[in-house]
């Protein structure tokens, strides 16, 4: 008797052996170490209860994914990575459909559904929706350590029973397109509407200037299980590659965050993008109502261009931008551009805000707005530092870089009188890269623009910061090529002509905001250096 007992145990272990032998996982690609499930609890009281952000009886759209749509326990970018569906929301009309994101980092499609999906269907109600996107953590071992690899393919009949080593917990594994199936069925049961997306781009091209796809992977098997079923899909991973192939290298790199699989918080607002624009080119039946609900309408500076006239775009702060109205008041060189182009050539937007450094400019979305409007054959003026330097790094304004060119970052947990949130800061010189690599991606001409002189004086003549802002503008010159205006040094050199009494008339209230005597002088200024670097934007000068 006690043979054929071990006999059977013998023949069990040989099984369950050759299964796992004929299952192999796939090969953990990322190597991103993602503890977030050893924290489920923590991570369960940090994610909303499904359904609580419903209002009325609103739809809600329930986003079920990993760490590439919410990252860490939190998914409040405290580590720099932001997930994609921390800004999806800001694609909907919350009056009429509110976003919730339910997903966790670390989880497989394997994962989520035995441990998160039965409280998130607690939520759904019929008439909502559900994207579904995973697969990235699909991987790696059966039966240890994370234990969420699930089996290749969409085999509705492939399954293998293993044990976890490490709990004794035995449990049923299935194919990554058998969860996706069921996901599926199960949102449907509930008279919900199920969307299925292809997983993120990782930071990797498999041949020069061409990202790797899933297309042979998760992201076919998912569009099988899509037209099986019939279900909406969004090939989210195609969309986001095509646009990181128009990017340089360089900027294609800082869209990731640490490592290559998790996005920083452009990144993370691209794949979002991408997923709204996949949704509005779907024309899947049951996405049309869905479609009713968005806002996808990008941002602009409200720019009224005419046939044929090329647009310069002018970014900076106060001392380009001020009140620009009273005789007596402060002014911008941005207000007498008027009096330097040739506005029946060549159309002229003054985009620049008062008190905005890069850092700022670009957090508050004025950036976005430029590169948003901008199109071959534009050019962009671009002059910030006046706020970029100072203590101001993650309290008051916050809008203070670090100083310096270095291609470098730091995580900020921010603190300021309307909010507390975490935010990567750069370089002043990473900044003006960003901007001027934007540019030339849009077919246009970025020139860069030193800062005004204050009106400060030592031995009769008026302040150079030639070893700090100069500098690290002549650094990104030679990184980048870009054209450049040294208007710090040319008006400087027309106020030490002028000479220290004289040039008070030129300043107004401060020692940094200008006149409008001293307004013109800058604008003339830019007009001085355009020609000096032979810029095609001077040919719209007036004559």
């Amino acid at each position: 008797m006690k043979k054929i007992f071990f006999s059977l145990i013998l023949l069990c272990c040989s099984a369950a052996i050759c299964s796992q032998e004929r299952f192999r996982p796939m090969e953990d690609v990322n190597k991103v170490v993602d503890l977030t499930l050893d924290s489920l609890e923590k991570a369960q009281t940090a994610r909303p209860v499904a359904g609580s952000s419903r209002k009325g009886n609103n739809p809600v759209l329930f986003l079920v994914g990993n760490s590439t749509m919410r990252t860490g326990t939190l998914g409040n970018g405290d580590n720099g990575q932001w997930g994609w569906g921390y800004f999806a929301h800001e694609y909907f009309d919350e009056n009429c459909i509110t976003v919730e994101n339910q997903a966790l980092g670390g989880t497989s499609s394997r994962t989520f559904y035995r441990r998160l999906w039965p409280d998130v269907k607690k939520g759904i109600r019929p008439g909502d929706y559900v994207i579904i996107e995973l697969g990235h953590n699909d991987n790696g071992p059966f039966d240890s350590g994370r234990a969420r690899a699930t089996i290749r393919g969409i085999s509705a009949t492939d399954s293998l029973v293993v044990t976890i080593k490490e709990t004794g917990v035995r449990e049923t594994v299935y194919s990554y397109g058998e969860y996706m199936r069921r996901f599926v069925r199960e949102t449907r049961a509930l008279g919900a509407h199920p969307i299925l997306m292809s997983l993120t781009p990782r930071n990797a091209y498999d041949s020069p200037g061409h990202v790797g796809r899933v297309d042979k992977t998760f992201g076919l098997w998912a569009r099988q299980i899509a037209e099986e079923l019939n279900c909406p899909f969004v090939d989210l991973n195609e969309i986001s590659a095509q646009k990181y192939e128009k990017m340089s290298e360089w900027k294609f790199n800082y869209h990731f965050y640490l490592d290559h699989i998790h996005t920083s918080a452009f990144g993370a607002r691209l794949n979002a993008r991408s997923a709204a624009d996949g949704l509005m080119q779907c024309e899947h039946p049951e996405v049309q109502p869905l479609k009713q609900m968005m806002k996808t309408d990008l941002p602009t500076t409200g720019i009224r261009r005419e046939p044929g006239k090329p647009a310069v775009f002018i970014t900076g702060d106060s001392t380009v931008k001020n009140t620009d109205r009273d005789e007596d008041g402060m002014w911008g060189w941005g207000s007498q551009a008027t009096e330097i182009f040739d506005t029946t050539r060549i159309t002229v937007m003054n985009a620049a805000m008062a008190g905005r450094s890069c850092r700022s400019y670009l957090r508050e979305g004025r950036w976005d707005k430029v590169i948003n409007d901008v199109q071959p054959g534009d050019f962009v003026l671009i002059q910030f530092g006046h706020n970029d330097a100072g203590k101001e790094l993650d309290s008051g304004k916050a809008r203070n870089d670090i100083m310096g060119t270095a291609d470098s970052s730091h995580v900020y947990r921010v603190r300021t009188d309307k909010e507390v949130r975490n935010e990567v800061v750069y370089t002043f010189g990473w900044y003006l890269r960003k901007m001027i690599d934007d540019v030339k991606e849009k077919g246009a001409t970025p020139i860069l623009v030193s800062l005004t002189p204050r009106n400060e004086w030592t031995d009769g003549r008026i302040e150079r910061r030639n070893d700090s802002f100069g500098r690290w503008y002549r650094d990104v010159v030679e990184l980048t090529g870009v054209q450049f205006i040294d208007l710090h040094n040319i008006t400087a050199d027309a106020l030490d002509r002028i000479g220290q009494a004289e040039a008070q008339y030129f300043y107004k209230k401060d020692h940094t905001h200008t006149s409008r005597m001293g307004a013109l002088l800058n604008a003339m200024g830019i007009a001085e250096g355009l020609k000096e670097c032979n810029s095609e934007l001077a040919k719209y000068l007036l004559k």
